[in-house]
């Protein structure tokens, strides 16, 4: 049965979702069925797949989640070669905050029919690195630089631009283990300045943390490293 993810999260804009993200290569079997049964006791609304770097076979992991839980699979793809056919949805990500071609068109073109030919839903997002402190996987994956935490103004007007050009949501990253999440100011100012969905993620690891980016007006929250690093948040949330 095809879902309809996106329409999911615009005709709930009110409603806060948690999107847990799981890295491939830091997963085993035992530490997946765990997470995955205490994601499905909580609130958790999607799971992502993806990295900056992912050596594991993604399909396989994929099946593996789906072994375990009903909640919608995304893919949140590093590159054109983490893409499978198993999940529900992908964030096709441009990263609109940089200045690469290469994570702006060109993995998108390498991937494109195969998107088409395997029907799973697509949904563009325009992808803002954000500095956090330290030098993030993403930043040097892509080689591109953030956008400095006290420039909200420019984030925002990025954020807009990308709403402009037709995306459908806005995604705030910090960057995988972050030292600091994305600024609540920032998030605050992105969000007055964009009428479709934002998404907020990196450096989030406590529930205080969580509920401040979700009231600046993140619609999705995004758990990664937080999880991997202390999975009893989920009970928390």
């Amino acid at each position: 049965m095809m879902l309809d993810i996106y329409k999911n999260i615009v005709s709930s804009k009110n409603t806060r979702h948690i999107a847990l993200l799981l890295d491939p290569d830091k997963q085993n079997i035992v530490n997946l069925e765990y997470v995955l049964d205490l994601a499905n006791k909580s609130s958790v609304s999607f799971i992502l797949v993806g990295g900056s770097l992912v050596n594991t076979d993604i399909d396989e992991f994929i099946r593996s989640i789906k072994l375990h839980t009903d909640l919608p699979v995304i893919l949140f793809p590093g590159s054109a070669l983490q893409f499978s056919s198993n999940a529900d949805a992908i964030l096709l990500l441009s990263l609109i905050s940089g200045r690469n071609p290469e994570f702006l068109i060109g993995n998108h073109v390498q991937v494109a029919y195969r998107l088409k030919q395997s029907g799973i839903e697509i949904i563009p997002t325009g992808y803002l690195l954000i500095e956090s402190g330290g030098s993030s996987s993403v930043q040097y994956m892509s080689n591109t630089l953030p956008i400095p935490s006290n420039k909200i103004e420019i984030a925002a007007a990025t954020a807009l631009a990308g709403e402009q050009l037709g995306l459908k949501m806005i995604y705030l990253e910090a960057g995988s283990g972050a030292k600091n999440h994305v600024p609540i100011e920032l998030i605050r100012l992105v969000k007055k300045e964009i009428s479709i969905p934002l998404i907020v993620g990196g450096g989030l690891k406590t529930v205080d943390q969580i509920n401040a980016v979700f009231a600046a007006g993140a619609n999705v929250v995004v758990l990664g490293n937080g999880i991997e690093n202390n999975p009893e948040l989920l009970k928390q949330i």
